[in-house]
Protein backbone atom coordinates (compact mmCIF):
# COMPACT_ATOMS: atom_id res chain seq x y z
CA UNK A 1 0.00 0.00 0.00
CA UNK A 2 1.31 3.40 -1.17
CA UNK A 3 1.34 6.07 1.77
CA UNK A 4 -0.08 9.47 1.47
CA UNK A 5 2.28 12.27 1.86
CA UNK A 6 1.04 12.77 5.21
CA UNK A 7 2.06 9.40 6.27
CA UNK A 8 5.43 8.92 4.24
CA UNK A 9 6.75 12.44 5.98
CA UNK A 10 6.23 10.75 10.08
CA UNK A 11 7.44 7.18 8.81
CA UNK A 12 10.54 9.08 7.39
CA UNK A 13 11.21 10.70 10.74
CA UNK A 14 11.20 7.74 12.55
CA UNK A 15 14.47 6.65 13.87
CA UNK A 16 16.42 2.45 13.87
CA UNK A 17 16.64 3.24 18.01
CA UNK A 18 13.72 2.50 19.46
CA UNK A 19 12.67 -1.01 20.92
CA UNK A 20 8.91 -1.11 21.18
CA UNK A 21 6.76 1.97 18.46
CA UNK A 22 3.28 2.54 19.45
CA UNK A 23 1.08 3.53 16.49
CA UNK A 24 -1.85 4.77 18.16
CA UNK A 25 -5.13 5.40 16.08
CA UNK A 26 -3.90 3.53 13.69
CA UNK A 27 -7.15 2.87 11.55
CA UNK A 28 -5.85 0.45 9.15
CA UNK A 29 -2.36 -0.09 9.93
CA UNK A 30 -0.77 1.28 6.68
CA UNK A 31 2.31 3.44 8.59
CA UNK A 32 3.02 0.30 11.27
CA UNK A 33 3.16 -1.99 8.16
CA UNK A 34 5.50 0.16 6.29
CA UNK A 35 7.74 0.34 9.57
CA UNK A 36 7.90 -3.17 9.68
CA UNK A 37 8.32 -3.41 6.13
CA UNK A 38 12.04 -1.70 7.15
CA UNK A 39 12.86 -4.49 8.94
CA UNK A 40 14.32 -3.06 12.14
CA UNK A 41 14.21 -5.24 15.39
CA UNK A 42 11.50 -3.44 17.17
CA UNK A 43 8.44 -4.53 17.83
CA UNK A 44 5.24 -2.45 15.99
CA UNK A 45 2.47 -2.26 18.45
CA UNK A 46 -1.12 -1.09 16.56
CA UNK A 47 -3.56 0.37 18.99
CA UNK A 48 -6.78 1.75 18.00
CA UNK A 49 -10.03 1.55 19.90
CA UNK A 50 -12.43 0.14 17.74
CA UNK A 51 -12.42 -3.99 17.61
CA UNK A 52 -13.90 -4.28 14.38
CA UNK A 53 -10.66 -2.68 12.86
CA UNK A 54 -8.14 -4.51 15.19
CA UNK A 55 -9.59 -7.89 14.55
CA UNK A 56 -9.17 -7.09 10.42
CA UNK A 57 -5.96 -5.78 10.84
CA UNK A 58 -4.45 -8.73 13.36
CA UNK A 59 -5.48 -11.01 10.37
CA UNK A 60 -3.80 -8.84 7.71
CA UNK A 61 -0.78 -9.21 9.95
CA UNK A 62 -0.69 -12.64 10.51
CA UNK A 63 -1.47 -13.31 6.92
CA UNK A 64 1.52 -11.45 5.48
CA UNK A 65 3.64 -9.91 8.37
CA UNK A 66 3.88 -13.40 10.56
CA UNK A 67 7.81 -13.57 10.95
CA UNK A 68 7.61 -9.90 11.89
CA UNK A 69 7.57 -8.39 15.45
CA UNK A 70 4.47 -6.90 16.18
CA UNK A 71 1.41 -6.86 18.52
CA UNK A 72 -2.71 -5.54 18.34
CA UNK A 73 -4.34 -3.52 20.97
CA UNK A 74 -7.54 -2.75 21.23
CA UNK A 75 -7.58 -0.02 23.75
CA UNK A 76 -7.95 3.03 24.80
CA UNK A 77 -4.44 5.27 24.14
CA UNK A 78 -4.41 7.11 27.41
CA UNK A 79 -3.71 3.08 28.88
CA UNK A 80 -0.77 1.97 26.39
CA UNK A 81 0.78 -0.74 28.37
CA UNK A 82 4.50 0.62 28.02
CA UNK A 83 5.40 -0.41 31.84
CA UNK A 84 5.26 -4.00 30.70
CA UNK A 85 8.37 -3.09 28.05
CA UNK A 86 10.73 -1.21 30.07
CA UNK A 87 12.96 0.26 27.04
CA UNK A 88 13.07 3.09 24.59
CA UNK A 89 9.61 3.70 23.43
CA UNK A 90 8.32 5.84 20.41
CA UNK A 91 4.78 6.39 20.51
CA UNK A 92 2.98 7.78 17.46
CA UNK A 93 -0.32 9.82 17.59
CA UNK A 94 -1.42 10.88 14.05
CA UNK A 95 -4.97 11.63 12.94
CA UNK A 96 -6.82 13.26 15.67
CA UNK A 97 -7.11 16.97 16.90
CA UNK A 98 -4.87 18.68 19.24
CA UNK A 99 -6.98 18.87 21.72
CA UNK A 100 -6.97 14.75 22.09
CA UNK A 101 -3.55 14.38 21.55
CA UNK A 102 -2.32 16.86 24.70
CA UNK A 103 -4.93 14.60 26.40
CA UNK A 104 -3.52 11.61 25.67
CA UNK A 105 -0.12 12.57 26.04
CA UNK A 106 -0.76 14.08 28.97
CA UNK A 107 -1.87 11.06 30.54
CA UNK A 108 0.66 8.58 29.34
CA UNK A 109 2.74 10.96 31.07
CA UNK A 110 1.67 11.17 34.15
CA UNK A 111 1.25 7.38 34.00
CA UNK A 112 4.76 6.86 33.33
CA UNK A 113 6.85 9.64 34.35
CA UNK A 114 10.39 7.71 34.87
CA UNK A 115 10.16 5.92 31.07
CA UNK A 116 12.54 6.61 27.95
CA UNK A 117 9.49 8.24 25.66
CA UNK A 118 9.71 9.74 22.62
CA UNK A 119 6.28 11.38 20.58
CA UNK A 120 5.50 11.42 17.27
CA UNK A 121 2.66 13.62 16.69
CA UNK A 122 0.53 14.44 13.60
CA UNK A 123 -2.56 16.09 15.20
CA UNK A 124 -5.54 17.71 12.45
CA UNK A 125 -6.19 20.95 13.88
CA UNK A 126 -5.79 22.98 17.46
CA UNK A 127 -1.94 23.29 17.31
CA UNK A 128 -1.86 26.25 19.12
CA UNK A 129 -3.34 24.67 22.20
CA UNK A 130 -1.38 21.54 21.50
CA UNK A 131 1.89 23.04 21.60
CA UNK A 132 1.10 25.44 24.67
CA UNK A 133 0.58 21.85 26.41
CA UNK A 134 3.72 20.14 24.74
CA UNK A 135 5.89 23.06 26.85
CA UNK A 136 3.74 22.80 29.58
CA UNK A 137 4.33 19.49 30.00
CA UNK A 138 8.44 20.03 29.40
CA UNK A 139 8.67 18.03 26.34
CA UNK A 140 11.56 19.07 24.15
CA UNK A 141 11.73 19.39 20.06
CA UNK A 142 13.32 17.28 18.53
CA UNK A 143 12.27 17.84 14.77
CA UNK A 144 9.04 19.31 13.30
CA UNK A 145 7.93 19.40 9.58
CA UNK A 146 5.29 20.99 7.57
CA UNK A 147 3.44 18.86 4.38
CA UNK A 148 0.53 19.45 2.71
CA UNK A 149 -1.49 16.50 1.36
CA UNK A 150 -4.47 16.18 -0.55
CA UNK A 151 -5.58 20.41 -0.33
CA UNK A 152 -4.72 19.95 3.66
CA UNK A 153 -1.76 20.76 5.92
CA UNK A 154 -0.08 19.01 8.46
CA UNK A 155 2.25 19.50 10.80
CA UNK A 156 4.63 16.67 12.31
CA UNK A 157 6.31 16.82 15.44
CA UNK A 158 8.87 14.91 17.16
CA UNK A 159 9.60 15.38 20.62
CA UNK A 160 11.32 13.69 23.75
CA UNK A 161 10.60 13.32 27.02
CA UNK A 162 14.14 13.17 28.64
CA UNK A 163 16.84 15.05 26.49
CA UNK A 164 17.24 18.62 26.83
CA UNK A 165 15.80 19.62 23.03
CA UNK A 166 14.70 23.21 22.51
CA UNK A 167 10.93 24.34 23.55
CA UNK A 168 7.95 23.43 21.19
CA UNK A 169 7.65 26.81 19.78
CA UNK A 170 4.06 28.44 20.16
CA UNK A 171 3.53 28.56 16.09
CA UNK A 172 6.34 26.55 15.06
CA UNK A 173 10.15 27.99 13.63
CA UNK A 174 11.23 24.53 11.52
CA UNK A 175 8.48 24.63 9.69
CA UNK A 176 8.82 27.66 8.11
CA UNK A 177 12.10 27.43 7.22
CA UNK A 178 11.70 26.51 3.87
CA UNK A 179 15.23 25.31 1.68
CA UNK A 180 12.89 25.51 -1.94
CA UNK A 181 10.16 27.40 -3.51
CA UNK A 182 8.19 24.25 -3.13
CA UNK A 183 8.23 24.30 -0.09
CA UNK A 184 8.15 27.97 0.16
CA UNK A 185 4.96 28.36 -1.11
CA UNK A 186 3.53 25.79 0.95
CA UNK A 187 4.43 27.48 4.11
CA UNK A 188 3.12 30.69 3.13
CA UNK A 189 -0.47 29.28 1.74
CA UNK A 190 -0.32 27.54 5.39
CA UNK A 191 0.25 30.36 7.25
CA UNK A 192 -2.29 32.64 5.10
CA UNK A 193 -5.16 29.89 5.82
CA UNK A 194 -4.41 29.66 9.81
CA UNK A 195 -4.24 33.81 10.12
CA UNK A 196 -7.67 33.92 8.12
CA UNK A 197 -9.00 30.84 10.65
CA UNK A 198 -8.03 32.94 14.14
CA UNK A 199 -9.08 36.44 12.27
CA UNK A 200 -12.60 35.14 11.33
CA UNK A 201 -12.72 33.87 15.23
CA UNK A 202 -12.08 36.65 16.10
CA UNK A 203 -14.72 38.55 14.95
CA UNK A 204 -17.22 36.40 17.35
CA UNK A 205 -18.12 37.52 20.70
CA UNK A 206 -15.83 36.46 23.40
CA UNK A 207 -13.23 35.07 21.23
CA UNK A 208 -9.86 36.63 22.74
CA UNK A 209 -7.06 35.23 19.93
CA UNK A 210 -5.42 38.21 19.45
CA UNK A 211 -2.59 36.96 21.11
CA UNK A 212 -2.51 34.38 18.68
CA UNK A 213 -3.10 36.43 15.84
CA UNK A 214 0.01 38.21 16.59
CA UNK A 215 2.25 35.24 17.29
CA UNK A 216 1.48 33.75 13.89
CA UNK A 217 2.27 37.59 12.58
CA UNK A 218 5.48 37.44 13.68
CA UNK A 219 6.24 34.59 11.15
CA UNK A 220 5.94 36.41 7.98
CA UNK A 221 9.17 38.59 7.91
CA UNK A 222 10.96 35.41 8.80
CA UNK A 223 9.23 33.31 6.40
CA UNK A 224 10.29 36.06 3.51
CA UNK A 225 13.48 36.07 4.08
CA UNK A 226 14.36 31.83 4.70
CA UNK A 227 15.25 30.90 1.42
Amino acid sequence: MKLSKRLKLIESMVTPHYDHIWDCCCDHGYLGAALLDKQNNETVHFVDIVPELMQSLESKLQAFYDEHNWQVHCLDVSHLPLQDHQSKHLVIIAGVGGDLTAQFISSINARHPNLDIDYLVCPVHHLFMLRAKLNELKLGLVQEALVEDKKRYYEVMLLSSKSNNQPVSAVGEQIWQADNEVQLDVAERYLKQTLSHYQRIAKGKNNDVAHIISAYEQVIPALKTSL
